[in-house]
């Protein structure tokens, strides 16, 4: 198994689909079904980010969004400080599930770069699956743990209990993270939190995307994450519910790792 970070470049180019091709939803939704993750360039401004997600999702609407359910990530400089706005100063984050703290986040998450930091401010993402593949590897004992009904809490006296794999009937696992203060994890868990960070950060890939580039993910497989950075960042995001079917996790590899986990009746989607 692979324990060393995916080169970024190789990240990017190998997930690349041209969103302005004919046939590129269909190709769009076969590879994040497959692979969970696409990457895209050529959306020079917010108005063709929208396009792009309403081709792809329905866009959900949130906290932090406009009318449009775009929402404008920068350093607003005076965010930074507050609990769950970390992303809107211009500090580092830590690789995370989005909206975390919500019964159901939202399944996909499209990220496009307007305008790039004077410095940093590269994005990180982890695959979820091949941080699981290495728990397994080395940790029956922590994937047992880290699957345990709501064994972990994530967001502030308004978040959700729940835990870091959920394994579905449809014989898909999904991860749900935060690592920040925002997160409080049961006495079970806590033993098992440096194996998991290890494994997180052994699948770190940093991309430094320019100006019309961006990701879509699968927020139920993907991490992400950003380093801290000067000068006026400008990303557009859009969050919402693919258009078309999606297994409700990811397949583990190995295959044979699901019999380590307990299987939820009903779990959460």
């Amino acid at each position: 198994m692979r324990h060393a970070s995916a080169h970024p470049g190789d990240v990017f180019a190998r997930h690349r689909i041209d969103p302005h091709r004919p046939g590129a939803p269909a190709r769009i939704a076969a590879q994040l079904r497959e692979h969970g993750l696409v990457t895209v360039t050529g959306l020079a401004s917010r108005t063709d980010v929208l396009a792009l997600a309403s081709r792809i999702m329905t866009v959900t609407e949130h906290r932090d969004s406009d009318s449009d359910g775009i929402t404008t990530i920068r350093d607003t400089g005076h965010h930074a400080h507050r609990a769950g706005f970390a992303g809107f100063g211009h500090g580092a984050l830590d690789p995370h599930t989005e909206r975390s703290g919500i019964p159901c986040p939202p399944r996909l998450m499209l990220l496009v770069c307007g305008q790039v930091a004077q410095a940093g401010g590269e994005c990180v993402l982890v695959d979820g699956r091949a941080v699981h593949a290495d728990l397994t590897a080395v940790s029956h004992e922590a994937v047992t743990a880290l699957a345990q009904p709501r064994s972990a809490y994530f967001g502030a006296g308004d978040g959700h209990p729940s835990q870091v794999f959920t394994a579905h009937a449809d014989h898909t696992i999904a991860m749900r993270l935060r690592l920040d203060g925002l997160a409080r994890f049961s006495p079970i868990v806590q033993p098992y939190l440096p194996q998991l960070r290890a494994a997180v950060t052994r699948h770190k890939a940093t991309v430094r995307l320019e100006p019309g580039q961006g990701y879509l993910l699968d927020n139920r497989r993907w991490l992400h994450a950003r380093t801290a950075f000067t000068g006026d960042r400008v990303c557009w995001r859009a969050l919402g519910q693919p258009r078309f079917p999606m297994p409700d996790g990811f397949t583990p590899d190995p295959v044979s790792a699901l019999q380590r986990l307990p299987s939820i009746a009903g779990a959460e989607r």
